[in-house]
């Protein structure tokens, strides 16, 4: 089994083997590095290490700001490529909900394998925040093909934007939390914690 380090100032976690002079993430040197053990189980790091939703949320991403961009030069710029850039925001509009569907799906998954639940405050702000960017876009999908209600493409496209901005925020408080312990649980069943997920007193 790899031995893993762990940088203190900043928290990175890497193979001992591929520690260079310095810290990847931080810059600071080796010297700060500590002996760390993974206190979760390998089949939910392997989940984990997939990195589904991060990649679902930026292809989303990229069509919530594309999106209020593409209507505003649209209009602005009647007479640059006008076929093309509707072409473009038609497209944009149409994969758009599928993106969040992903999104949302990912999310799930990511959130049952990191905490085991969906009902922590967190996770539940988050799933509104999904479900009104997925009711917008979905709204988006039939308004944004009609060249006579711009003005209803870009507020919607802009409170799209808005949404995503704050999921976003709160996604970022959870990039680096995740509970340690077995996976999946059944309920009623006994799970026995893996050696290596047991935590000493002394690490608490």
């Amino acid at each position: 089994m790899k031995e893993l380090v762990r940088c203190r100032p900043c928290g990175f976690v890497m193979d001992s083997d591929k520690l260079g002079d310095v810290c990847p993430a931080c810059g600071m040197p080796r010297k700060v590095f500590e002996p760390y053990r993974e206190r979760v189980s390998r089949n939910r790091l392997i989940l984990l290490n997939f990195d589904l939703h991060p990649i679902a949320i930026h292809l989303s991403q990229s069509f919530v700001i594309a999106i209020p961009i593409l209507v505003i030069i649209t209009n602005l710029f009647k007479q640059f490529q006008p076929e093309m850039l509707k072409n473009v925001l038609i497209f944009s509009v149409f994969v758009f909900p599928f993106t969040l569907i992903l999104a949302i799906i990912t999310g799930i998954i990511d959130g049952l394998t990191r905490f085991k639940t969906l009902a922590t405050p967190i996770l539940r702000v988050k799933i509104i925040f999904s479900l009104i960017i997925l009711s917008l876009s979905i709204a988006l999908f039939f308004v944004a093909p009609q060249s006579k209600l711009y003005i209803l493409t870009i507020v919607l496209s802009i409170l799209s934007l808005g949404a995503g901005f704050q999921l976003g925020l709160w996604g970022k408080k959870l990039i680096n939390v995740i509970l340690p312990g077995s996976y999946p649980q059944k309920k009623g069943t006994k799970i026995t914690q893996p050696q290596s997920d047991i935590i000493s007193p002394t690490e608490k």
